[in-house]
């Protein structure tokens, strides 16, 4: 690895112009073609109410907070909850004025959409001056269909889509022995989520090995101060219980740590396997590939088993990473036509295991969704209002949202309450201790305003008020 590392790049012949001008967009054309469908589906998911509160509801309330120049709170996490206390991601506010002219969660989902799909730019581009077009078109469709990519794009919104393409940008850095530009890339880094100050280290210490010896090294000091400084000093001021709750899922001493680390290998192996395989397994070959390790390692070490797979929006930040490093390791070899072959296949293998299975089934026809959310209409703005996880992102634009549980109505006592009683709607509750929330509302003097296939709508009848008919 040492030789690969401070070997001088490999020269390759100049791509004949004939051929570079109807390859010069490839980049572009990729780039938007996976915006077009990253947007499609991620909307159209929304529409079907298969977007959820936590956490596009949580983050709508980040992005409204920062719109109207306030500090970061959700009502969903808690009332008046500052969400700089939960993750440091400043990196949001960014998407503001956009939201003042746009105010709708799908706002979010079309910048995700943009932001996840833009960090193919340089991974393509990177393909074709390397290797040429139909290696371009491999990576497209293996970092476009990648599953860490599709996890994220069928799963609200998370502020690591903002890192998605630092990453990108910075691992072909690398990858073309630019040190200097590869730093300049990641450090936004820092503002997108406390733990990413880790990954600028690697990108410091990577930088300072292929020559940025100076930067380097304070890029790597850096990230490591910035991600101390976030998670020691800055979340738990904010936060309501005074610490980071998420560092404290990686705790114990040095035994139970490692315990921790070889704890479920099959997920975890999983994991790796999964990342690998569209490679090749060439991409553990370069150097690029150690900017995964800050990532992986922290998941792996935590206590929570979410963090073990392949499920939900975790892995993003290492798909424009495996795809740089396995083009880093093309670009020395003089046979490829069996690589690329195998990486398509792969892209194309795992397909049936990650979400974009169901997107074909997004075009069919919803008419009870369609129903449901006319129903949530009848919701005034402006008011308070107490909803199940699943549809607490269609009220988070015009009403003050909070989670429908006993916190919400303990201490809020909403205007309304939107429930939803189909499969998963109950969440974070059984659903029996769902019903019985229902029955205590009920009790307490609140009304069923409508109903419409799983979704009920209830009001609070203001004192001395007739009871109103349910419609």
């Amino acid at each position: 690895m040492t030789e690969h590392l401070l070997a001088p790049p490999p020269t390759h012949p100049p791509v004949p112009p004939r051929v570079q001008r109807p390859t010069a967009l490839l980049p572009g054309v990729a780039a938007t073609v996976l915006f077009a469908a990253y947007a499609a589906i991620a909307v159209r998911r929304h529409q079907l109410l298969l977007t959820s509160g936590f956490d596009l509801g949580i983050f709508e309330q980040e992005v409204r907070s920062y719109a109207h120049g306030r500090l970061p709170t959700s009502s969903l996490k808690g009332p008046g909850f500052p969400l700089l206390g939960d993750h440091f991601s400043p990196i949001v506010a960014t998407l503001a004025p956009v939201y003042r002219l746009f105010p709708s969660a799908v706002t979010l989902l079309v910048a995700q959409a943009a932001l996840l799909a833009v960090a193919a730019i340089p991974l393509v581009r990177h393909a074709r001056d390397r290797l040429g077009a139909p290696a371009a078109l491999v990576v497209a469709v293996g970092y476009g269909l990648s599953w860490g990519i599709a996890e994220a794009v069928t799963f609200d919104f998370h502020e690591v889509a903002f890192a998605v393409p630092l990453i990108a940008f910075a691992a072909v850095a690398l990858a073309e022995r630019r040190p200097v530009h590869a730093v300049a890339w990641a450090l936004p880094l820092v503002l997108v989520k406390e733990d990413l100050g880790l990954t600028v280290a690697a990108v410091g210490v990577l930088a300072a090995w292929r020559g940025a010896r100076g930067i380097g090294l304070l890029a790597a000091a850096g990230g490591v101060a910035a991600t101390l400084v976030e998670t020691r000093i800055i979340i738990p001021a904010f936060n309501p219980a005074g610490h980071d709750a998420y560092t404290s899922q990686i705790s114990g001493s040095v035994p139970d740590q490692f315990a921790t680390l070889l704890a479920s290998p099959d997920a975890k192996i999983g994991t790796l396997v999964a990342l690998l395989t569209p490679t090749a397994f060439l991409a553990v070959r370069s150097p690029v590939f150690l900017l995964a390790v800050p990532t992986l390692l922290w998941r792996f070490l935590a206590d929570n088993p979410n963090y073990w797979g392949t499920r939900y929006h975790y892995s993003a930040v290492l798909m424009p990473i495996a795809f740089a490093a396995f083009v880093d390791v093309l670009s020395g070899r003089g046979h490829r036509r069996w690589e690329l072959t195998v990486s398509l296949m792969a892209t194309a293998l795992l397909i049936p295991s990650h979400p974009l299975r169901y997107a074909p089934d997004l075009v069919k026809p919803q008419p009870q969704t369609a129903a449901a959310r006319r129903l949530l209409d009848r919701v005034p703005a402006g008011v308070t209002v107490a909803a199940s996880n699943p549809l607490a992102p269609q009220l988070t634009a015009r009403d003050d949202v909070s989670l429908f549980g006993p916190a919400s109505l303990d201490r809020v006592h909403p205007d309304y309450i939107v429930l939803d009683t189909g499969p998963g709607g109950s969440y974070p509750y059984s659903p029996d201790r769902q019903r019985q929330l229902r029955e205590q509302t009920l009790a307490d003097g609140y009304q069923v305003v409508g109903v419409s296939g799983p979704v009920t709508i209830l009001a609070r009848t203001p004192p001395g008020a007739p009871p109103r008919p349910d419609r």
